[in-house]
């Protein structure tokens, strides 16, 4: 007897939505092009399925799966054409591998018999992308194309996660094969730790225990691995004080008495006199870049060093580590709070010890609190306190990056892990709105905010068309200032005030601009209209660009200056 083959013959383009569905995909991000027609006529099949955001830029799109994953903690997707379509993509794909962020890029490119020839729209997109990817695909088989997009979202998601991209000749799209989707995936080459040695993890235990001025120096990985609640329970178990990198901002709540805020080149002075003065630091999910390090062969100079990280690549790279242990965040500190379930009495006896060191870190946070002087003029401190005040810290934050972004860092106190998105290790102008879009539309029902300067927020400005046309609102918070105000602060101290093509002489009417997208605009000029302005942006389901007119030379502090220990913040 003949066994009847079930399996469905279907197209390429078929096949690739389909393994979406099987991935639990929801969202994608794109914008069409020849390449990627055939792929787009079927998702017109899929409209009741799979929610296709329209995008004004490819950048945008990008940014836009990347605050939707970094929001909630799935993977990203982003569709778009071949060559130009591809290129543009390629800030938002460095911006994701920087920060360890879980996307799928799915690319088109011309027929397999062109790949090659310089066709019309062709870019090596394989190559062009391999530095800025956890992994690449070029399709050359449509049978094919369901095992890579189940090794594409595997590899994207799991160990360190990232970006991963699959290239797509439009031939590919509309060949024909069986759709058999894999159940599993494993590959030799291909298999990430979670579980930490126990002994490194017992060394750890141990030496938290024996210390007398430990510290926690927290990543995004925390958030990554979903860690904050394990976190939480073993600070406040062993009374362990907290600081944190920008990427790991609301991976332990900012108003919580053991946290002493963000470290390094714009750190509270709590946080690198502590760091300073520490005895024994664990650095959990961070990476010791150099924005938190200062001149790296001071950092923490009195103290041994743990690491904990599911990168093995990442332990040891800039610092020299005591106590390496490879593994996933959530995984090690459930380890940990095993081994001091049978650990009361020394727990006891730490309790104790720690209250002098506790001490001295609360009476660094007293006398050099982060702070500002109010004037005429409005501060961008107090629109970022309003904000918070106003939101009482529930709203998902994402920045620009510059004097907004560290502002925001700074003044908005984040509860929760996953309320922060802003691009740290590229520092990427423009992330911030399209990231803001991605975060709205995986939460529709939450506030999202995108703290803005007047530079950054002109890189993807046409995407409020996006928000406008699918009914998003997203409110944007433009710090005006009419410079480049972070270039402008280095040029004031490093450079002798040579304002060298950091002045924004002409900046749009921001108001007016969000009127002709459809948006509401609003402007402060003076302090007491901020709150009004905020408490009508907050009022309004609609996409709403409030224009912030603030003082023009502010600076951010405190301030390490490049090279410099992180001890020699300028204060002022």
């Amino acid at each position: 007897m003949i066994k009847e083959n079930k399996k469905q013959l279907m197209t390429g383009s078929k096949i690739l939505i389909e393994s979406l569905l099987k991935e639990g995909v929801d969202t994608i991000f794109g914008y069409p092009g020849g390449a990627v027609l055939n792929i787009y006529d079927e998702l017109f099949n899929y409209r009741d399925k799979l929610n296709h955001i329209l995008v004004r830029h490819e950048q945008g799109a990008a940014h836009a799966a990347d605050g939707y994953a970094r929001a909630t903690g799935k993977v990203g997707v982003v569709l778009v054409t071949s060559g130009p379509g591809a290129t543009n993509t390629i800030t938002g794909i460095a911006t994701a591998y920087m920060d360890s962020v879980p996307m799928v890029i799915i690319t088109g490119q011309v027929p397999t018999s062109l790949i090659g020839n310089d066709a019309f729209q062709e870019a090596d997109t394989v190559g062009i992308t391999r530095p800025c990817t956890k992994h690449n695909y070029l399709v050359k088989d449509v049978g094919d194309l369901a095992r890579i997009v189940k090794e594409a979202f595997y590899i994207a998601s799991t160990g360190r996660p990232g970006p991963v991209l699959i290239d797509i000749p439009k031939d590919i799209s509309s060949n024909v094969a069986e759709f058999d989707y894999p159940e599993s995936i494993e590959m030799r080459s291909y298999n990430p730790t979670y579980f930490g040695h126990h002994v490194q993890i017992l060394k750890v235990v141990d030496e938290l225990l024996k210390a007398e001025k430990p510290m926690l120096y927290i990543g995004g990985g925390v958030i990554s691995s979903n860690a904050s609640n394990e976190l939480k329970e073993i600070a406040e178990m062993l009374d362990l004080p907290i600081v944190s990198t920008l990427m790991g901002l609301g991976g332990f709540p900012s108003e919580h008495a053991l946290f002493f805020g963000m470290l390094g080149m714009h750190g509270t002075y709590a946080a690198n006199t502590g760091i300073s003065n520490a005895d024994f630091i664990v650095a959990v999910g961070s990476r010791f870049d150099d924005r938190v390090t200062g001149k790296v062969d001071e950092f923490g100079g009195k103290a041994k060093f743990a690491h904990i990280d599911i990168d093995p690549s990442s332990i040891g790279k800039n610092v020299k580590i005591d106590i390496p242990v490879v593994g996933d965040v959530k995984s090690v500190l459930n380890s940990m709070l095993e081994i001091l379930s049978l650990k009361s009495k020394e727990i006891e006896s730490t309790q104790y010890k720690r209250m002098k060191w506790l001490e001295e870190l609360n009476m660094y946070k007293y006398e050099h609190p982060l702070s500002y002087k109010m004037t005429d003029v409005i501060k961008p401190q107090f629109v970022v306190e309003k904000i918070y005040e106003l939101t009482d810290g529930d709203a998902i934050i994402a920045t620009e990056v510059g004097q907004n972004q560290m502002w925001a860092a700074q003044f908005y106190k984040f509860k929760n892990p996953r309320s922060l998105l802003t691009s740290g290790g590229l520092g990427t102008m423009g992330y911030g709105f399209p990231a803001a879009i991605g975060a709205q539309v995986a939460f529709p029902n939450r506030t999202v905010f995108d703290i803005a300067g007047d530079g950054s927020i002109q890189m993807n400005i046409q995407e409020l068309a996006t928000a406008v046309q699918y009914n998003l609102p997203v409110k944007i918070a433009i710090i005006n200032n009419n410079f480049l105000g972070m270039i402008r602060q280095w040029q004031e101290l490093f450079y002798e005030k040579r304002y060298s093509f950091s002045k924004l002489n002409v900046n749009p009417d921001f108001v007016k601009l969000a009127e002709s997208y459809g948006a509401v605009g609003l402007r402060a000029n003076k302090p007491e209209q901020v709150e009004d302005v905020l408490k009508t942006a907050l009022s309004i389901r609609k996409p709403v660009v409030m224009d912030f007119v603030v003082a023009q030379e502010e600076g951010v502090y405190p301030m390490v200056a490049p090279g410099y220990p992180i001890t020699g913040m300028l204060l002022v």
